[in-house]
């Protein structure tokens, strides 16, 4: 039982939730808004009608106090940079004449203006837009979109808690902008940073904010003694203002280790912390440095990253140790809901037993009001929850859905000689420019053609029964015609089929592997308005039958150039997924691994001479502590590897990886043993081949020259400028050419423009060496 006065403190709240509404109205709203279909007073409101509409749903389920500033139009570091006025000088003129076209400026970059890069949030799928700082830049306090947000919240009865970015993490996450030295640290902006930030806290203190949140999470990170004494100083000084709310410092996503005893001793009111897999690892910090006396805990003891049900019992028995650490004691999910789908409701397809295994982000918020309940009331009063947790959680651990034998006894099986290739690299690099016969800086794309309104709408029809699948093939067919025939006009020399036939690089596959589910409206947000429905790893994993042999030959056949067979990797198939927390994610990788290793054998067998295999997320599933990588990368490399070791030594082998910090990995990259590998570089003014060409990178490389992730069309001079900073890194005999990432999300005139002008810019570059 527990006490009256945990009775008396416990309550239940979030960080964060889903921004897109039930059926993506963000999304739908934000694109009509960049077409222009929709006004800007339209967007305003359809954001305000889904913010109240969050904020209610929390309040009936239970929650009794609710996030505001977690909503976006596109990411929140982007709000953050907003909010401080850190606003890059080539986007002030566009942010002064309009701020809302200026904030998409920023997110997209226009024809004229390239927009900030972007990158991870620590090791998840979302990405952020990186904030650009330097010894010039000057802070200026813009709190009306959070000072709004929590009036409207207040307005509707509720009690509210607005959680920003802390100053901490927003400058630990920038980088310098262009033109200022690489070694400039942004962290020694902090004492400029930090009273924009007492600014911020006051105007939300007037507003009515009794409690502000700022998240923390960089501070899981390995952090040097000038960080921690830095964030150390941050809070010492915030915490000493006269006018201020109740400051809650949150981290998240692992242990804080160090950084703990100097937050449990700020001067703040309160600590938000994670308490789920490694981050468990927080309870005996915090019970070593002696608790929180005199301060609230919110204990994060749902998982907000992965989509199984709680343990109750667990979590509750958690909660009861942590009654003793601090003054009052809350309830939330370990960070913000952002990272799930919104609710299990929605599913029709998956079996009901196995739907009582997953939790969404309305079930989770289901599981802390029922946690909270708990802790304050006795086990008494959810003991039916308990026990119907109870039954869910042993209905799936012995489920055969769960284990596969064949599966688990071929894993078993296999050796360090079926992870390596029978040739050294040298020697296949002979091999295959004998083979290809391709040209001096070989230009290709990633994979993916734009995705039109045409073929999503022959997938609905198909799915509806308004065309049968001949129809929807025949449909299939005529698109890779159109692509295969645009490559070869164009000049490409590698050429893709252009997925057409694929609904996302991840589900695709999931759909025709067992051990998988499949969500039909599981969105989760990945970045701006790009969302994914990752599916969800609830079993072992084999291929029945190939998946992608059939399009990848009648490409082919089309043309008499290489068509590259295109493949997701191992690591990105579970980081890109809900994963299982019932086996080590590396023995769920080696059944993948041998899974796709059966696809790529096939795909050589039928004659493809060029196989890529995408590793976007190598580097984002990174631990974000240094101690745990090592191990991570060892299976992860050994996946890569078990998968593509089984071709002959002429056949190439690609690989390709996009938006992320690559100079952590570099020897992973080698470790991958890939002939060619294909990055982003085009927002980073090709840093990645400067890593690449520092560490003594051996193979060949394509460091990307074109920013998909942006509607501007780059000119032949701009790409061809691009690639000369590329050859400045990285000799000619093995440089490629390609766009950054996947061209799914492009629309046909800016794909068809910008790759002539790819193609373009390779013809220049390539008579400039022959005349050197």
């Amino acid at each position: 039982m527990t006490t009256k006065s945990a009775a008396a403190a416990a309550r239940a709240t979030v960080y964060g939730y889903p921004r897109q509404g039930r059926n993506r109205e963000l999304k739908k709203a934000v694109e009509g808004y960049w077409k222009g279909h929709v006004t800007a007073d339209a967007l305003r409101a359809t954001a305000a009608e889904l913010r109240r509409t969050n904020w209610l749903r929390l309040a009936d389920a239970g929650i009794d106090e609710v996030p505001t500033c977690d909503f976006s139009y596109y990411d929140h570091v982007l709000d953050t940079t907003a909010m401080v006025g850190a606003i890059p000088e080539r986007h002030r003129s566009a942010v002064t004449r309009n701020a809302l076209d200026g904030y998409f400026a920023m997110a997209r970059g226009t024809q004229e203006v390239a927009p900030l890069e972007m990158t991870k949030w620590f090791d998840t799928n979302y990405h952020y837009l990186v904030p650009e700082l330097g010894p010039d830049t000057a802070f200026t306090a813009d709190s009306a979109k959070q000072v709004g947000e929590l009036k409207e919240a207040l307005a509707l009865g509720l009690t509210a808690r607005p959680v920003l970015v802390g100053p901490v993490t927003y400058l630990l996450l920038a980088k310098p902008a262009p033109g200022v030295p690489a070694d400039f640290d942004p962290l020694t902006l902090l004492d400029r940073l930090l009273p924009v930030y007492a600014e911020v806290l006051a105007d939300l203190r007037a507003a009515g904010a009794e409690w502000v949140q700022l998240d923390e999470p960089a501070l899981v990170q390995d952090r040097t003694a000038a960080e921690l004494n830095a964030a150390e100083r941050a809070y010492r000084d915030l915490g000493g203002l006269a006018d201020r709310p109740k400051l809650l410092v949150a981290s998240y996503f692992d242990r804080l280790g160090e950084a703990l005893p100097m937050l449990a001793k700020a001067p703040v009111d309160g600590l938000a912390l994670d308490f789920t897999g490694a981050a468990a690892a927080n309870l005996d910090t915090l019970a070593s440095v002696g608790g929180l006396p005199g301060k609230r805990l919110i204990a994060g003891v749902v998982n907000g990253r992965n989509v199984w049900v709680n343990d109750l019992a667990a979590s509750l028995s958690t909660l009861g140790t942590l009654l003793g650490l601090a003054d009052r004691v809350d309830v939330s999910a370990s960070c913000s809901l952002l990272h799930v789908p919104l609710d299990t409701a929605a599913e029709r397809d998956i079996e009901p037993q196995i739907l009582r295994w997953l939790a969404f982000a309305e079930q989770k918020t289901a599981e802390v009001v029922t946690l909270t309940r708990g802790l304050a009331r006795g086990t008494d009063a959810i003991a039916a929850d308990l026990a119907a947790n109870r039954a869910d959680l042993a209905s799936r651990t012995h489920s055969p859905v769960t284990r596969d034998p064949a599966v688990r006894a071929r894993a078993s099986a296999v050796t360090e000689t079926d992870a390596r290739r029978s040739q050294p690299y040298a020697e296949r690099a002979a091999a295959q420019r004998a083979h290809l016969g391709l040209p001096e800086l070989p230009t290709t794309t990633i994979g993916s053609f734009p995705q039109t309104g045409q073929l999503r709408a022959a997938r609905a029809d198909l799915r509806a029964g308004r065309i049968d699948t001949a129809g929807y093939e025949e449909r299939i067919r005529a698109e890779i015609q159109e692509i295969i025939s645009f490559q070869e006009k164009t000049g490409i020399d590698v050429l893709v089929h252009g997925e057409p036939e694929r609904n996302d690089m991840v589900q695709y596959f999931a759909e025709q592997l067992t051990g998988y589910l499949a969500t039909r409206h599981g969105w989760v947000q990945s970045y701006g308005t790009r969302y994914v429905r990752p599916p969800i790893l609830a079993g072992d994993i084999s291929r029945p039958e190939p998946m992608t042999v059939r399009w990848i030959t009648y490409a082919q056949s089309l043309t008499s150039r290489p068509v590259k067979g295109m493949l997701t990797g191992p690591v990105t198939m579970l980081a890109w997924s809900f994963v299982r927390d019932d086996q080590p994610l590396g023995d769920t990788a080696r059944q993948v691994a041998l899974a796709l290793r059966d696809e790529v054998n096939d795909l050589e067998a039928a004659g493809t001479s060029v196989i890529q295999v995408d590793e976007p997320a190598l580097r984002e599933t990174l631990p974000l502590r240094g101690a745990d990588r090592a191990g991570y990368l060892d299976w992860a490399t050994e996946a890569f590897r078990l998968t593509t070791s089984g071709v002959r030594p002429d056949t190439q082998i690609h690989t390709h990886m996009c938006y992320a910090e690559f100079g952590d990995i570099v020897q992973a990259i080698d470790d991958l043993d890939a002939d060619v590998i294909s990055l982003e570089a085009a927002r980073s003014h090709m840093q990645v081949a400067r890593e690449l060409a520092a560490h003594g990178y051996p193979r060949e490389a394509g460091p990307g020259v074109y920013d998909i992730h942006s509607p501007r069309v780059p000119s032949t001079d701009e790409a061809a400028e691009l690639l000369r900073t590329g050859l400045r890194a990285i000799p000619a005999e093995r440089l490629w050419v390609n766009p950054d990432c996947g061209l799914k999300t492009r629309a046909w005139p800016e794909t068809r423009a910008s790759l002539e002008h790819l193609v373009a810019a390779a013809r220049t570059v390539r008579d400039e060496l022959s005349r050197s």
